[in-house]
């Protein structure tokens, strides 16, 4: 019996090194294709991919193979762990319809510290806030650093510009290269955001946070989403990692996100 055994263990053991790589592993199952946005958001690797984005590498991305990359993956570029949260999230949104092939990003840490607003308020939403309007082009510079400008790619997105009350009660398309996360982004609910008009084109939870939720939490370090929560309070990821709000003119993490392609 103990031969036998030994014999099972050696095959399985044969079995799971006769493959140099995942995609070898998985495209063995007939009818599965490794070559799509769908199943690379559905394996976390977590791999370190060095300290720039490579040739061949931007080549996956554009033609929307994403050939060896996966959720969780990341470039250590200026001292920042710069994951993969998603592939071809926001391919085909916006009422101008993204069709660039991308991958999703969001730094591990928190790439500065801000204001939401210098004063208690929420008026003019998030678009109307210090942090959109000053804080995020001076956080832009720091990403089209780390991979390019050309690289850092445009998008539309609805976002809030009006609050009544303790709620956001309007929104618009804008044109986009970072923003802060919503909730859903995050947590893929709506937590502390005031209505709907939060959520906009961003109606999906990133897969990082999916398939690792650790990741949404950072450092014991707390960091705002644009969600309004209130007349004067904005929505944050809390130190612990659960879903509140702070005063707007607390200074607070920054933890943006963005599309490369």
């Amino acid at each position: 019996e103990s031969d036998n055994v030994k014999g099972a263990l050696d095959e399985l053991f044969q079995h799971a090194t006769d493959y140099t790589n995942m995609d070898e592993r998985v495209t063995e199952l007939e009818g599965i294709s490794s070559n799509t946005a769908g199943f690379h958001n559905s394996i976390f690797r977590g791999k370190n991919l060095g300290t720039s984005v490579t040739s061949d590498q931007w080549t996956a991305i554009s033609n929307g193979t994403f050939e060896d990359l996966y959720v969780g993956d990341y470039w250590v570029i200026n001292n920042v762990n710069w994951r993969i949260a998603g592939f071809d999230i926001y391919l085909h949104k916006g009422d101008t319809e993204m069709t660039s092939h991308h991958v999703a990003i969001v730094p591990d840490q928190n790439l500065t510290t801000a204001q939401m607003n210098t004063s208690n308020t929420t008026e003019g939403g998030y678009v109307g806030s210090a942090m959109y309007t000053t804080t995020l082009p001076s956080v832009l510079t720091t990403i089209r650093s780390a991979f390019g400008s050309s690289h850092v790619l445009k998008y539309r997105a609805l976002l809030t510009n009006s609050v009544s009350g303790n709620a956001s009660n309007g929104w618009a398309w804008y044109d986009a290269y970072v923003n802060l996360m919503n909730m859903v982004q995050v947590t893929g609910d709506r937590g502390w955001g005031s209505s709907s008009y939060e959520v906009g084109a961003d109606n999906v939870q990133f897969p990082l946070f999916r398939l690792a939720p650790e990741f949404i939490s950072i450092s014991r370090s707390w960091y705002w989403v644009r969600s309004v929560s209130s007349s004067a309070l904005f929505a944050i990821v809390s130190t612990g990692g659960d879903s509140t709000d702070l005063s707007a003119s607390r200074s607070g993490g920054v933890r943006p996100c963005f599309y490369i392609g």
